[in-house]
C-alpha cells in the first residue's frame, strides 16, 4: 500500500537494487548499485537496516546486539482454539533474553531472543520451549533467524545529506527489542526532514533540516530507549521479580497491557521518582552474560 501510494505520488521504484556504495558530491549523493547504475539524489534516507550500507555511511554506532530465532508452525488441528487471540511469553530461562508464541494467521509464530554471543544456548532454549508447549512436532512452515541491533546513545543520525532511519539508525526498544513502531515513527520524521532539505536553498539550511531531525529523535524516541534500558538492566538481574510483579499487581500488569497497545510507554514510568530508584537499584551492575538456565516463567496474554 506504501508503495503504491509513492507510486502514486511521483516515486520510482526500483526493486532489488543492491546499493553498493554512497559517495557525497557538491549538493548531492551518489549511490552506486549493481543493477541500476548510479543515482544522484539531494536527500538520502537510509533504511536499509542496521548491517545496510547506509549505517557505515553515517556511522552508527551500537552498544546492544541480540540474536532473535523465530518459527512459524501449522496451528495444531485438536486445539486450535487454544492459541486464539493470545500471546504466550516466556521470561527468566535466559537472563535479559525471552520466548513467545502469537497466533499468526494460518500459523503460530514462536520464537526467542538473546544477548547474542551464545548461539547454541538459544537454540536450546527455543527447542525446550516448543517441546514444553507440546509444539516441537508441529511441522515448520519458516524458519529464520537474525540480529537485533541497538544504537549507542549519541549515535549519529545524519551525515551530509543522508539521514538514517529504523533499524538503519539502530533505533528500538533495549529490553523487548520492539522495532516496528520506532521504524514507524522515525520513518516518518526521516520522510518530513528529507522534504525539507531536498527544497532547502543552502547548505546551512540543508543542516539545519537534518539536526532538527536529529533533535527530534532525541525528544521523542531516546527518552523511550532510555528507559528500555533501565528496564533491561534490572531485569537481565532480577527477571523472577519481574514475574511475579506481572502476575501479582494489578497496576504492574495494566502497565505492561497499556504499553503493548502502545497507550503508555517505558518512558512514562520512568518519570516517577520511586521507579528510577527501584530500577537504578536493581540493574546496578550493568547486563549480565547468559550463565546456567534457570526455569522459566510463562506469562499468558489474553
Amino acid at each position: 500500500m506504501l508503495v503504491d501510494r509513492a507510486v502514486a505520488a511521483g516515486a520510482v521504484v526500483c526493486d532489488n537494487a543492491i546499493v553498493t556504495n554512497l559517495a557525497a558530491e557538491d549538493d548531492a549523493v551518489r549511490l552506486s548499485t549493481r543493477s541500476h547504475g548510479d543515482v544522484r539524489a539531494r536527500i538520502v534516507v537510509g533504511a536499509d537496516g542496521s548491517a545496510g550500507r547506509s549505517a557505515g555511511y553515517v556511522g552508527v554506532v551500537l552498544d546492544q546486539v541480540d540474536l532473535g530465532l523465530e518459527v512459524e508452525l501449522v496451528t495444531p488441528g485438536d486445539y486450535p482454539e487454544d492459541w486464539a487471540n493470545r500471546v504466550l511469553i516466556d521470561w527468566g530461562t535466559i537472563p535479559g533474553g525471552y520466548a513467545w508464541v502469537f497466533p499468526k494467521g494460518e500459523t503460530l509464530s514462536a520464537g526467542v531472543i538473546a544477548e547474542r554471543g551464545n548461539p547454541d544456548l538459544t537454540r536450546s532454549y527455543l527447542g525446550d520451549f516448543l517441546a514444553r508447549l507440546g509444539l516441537d512436532q508441529q511441522e515448520v512452515v519458516v524458519s529464520s533467524g537474525h540480529l537485533t541491533r541497538c544504537r549507542a546513545q549519541g549515535s549519529p543520525l545524519y551525515r551530509g545529506r543522508v539521514l538514517v532511519a529504523g533499524d538503519a539508525a539502530g533505533l528500538l526498544e533495549p529490553w523487548t527489542r520492539e522495532g516496528i513502531s520506532f521504524a514507524l515513527r522515525s520513518g516518518t520524521l526521516a520522510g518530513r526532514a528529507a522534504a525539507q532539505a531536498s527544497a532547502a536553498a543552502s547548505a546551512a539550511a540543508v543542516t539545519a533540516a537534518m539536526k532538527a531531525y536529529a533533535e527530534e529523535i532525541s525528544v521523542t524516541l531516546a527518552p523511550e530507549m532510555s528507559a528500555g534500558r533501565l528496564f533491561m538492566r534490572a531485569f537481565s538481574r532480577h527477571p523472577r521479580s519481574f514475574y511475579l510483579a506481572v502476575a501479582l499487581l494489578p497496576w504492574a500488569w495494566d502497565f505492561v497491557v497499556r504499553t503493548v497497545a502502545g497507550d503508555a510507554s517505558f518512558a512514562g514510568i520512568t518519570r516517577w521518582r520511586l521507579a528510577r530508584v527501584l530500577l537504578a537499584a536493581t540493574g546496578s551492575g550493568g547486563r549480565r552474560r547468559p550463565r546456567t538456565p534457570a526455569r522459566g516463567a510463562g506469562l499468558s496474554v489474553r
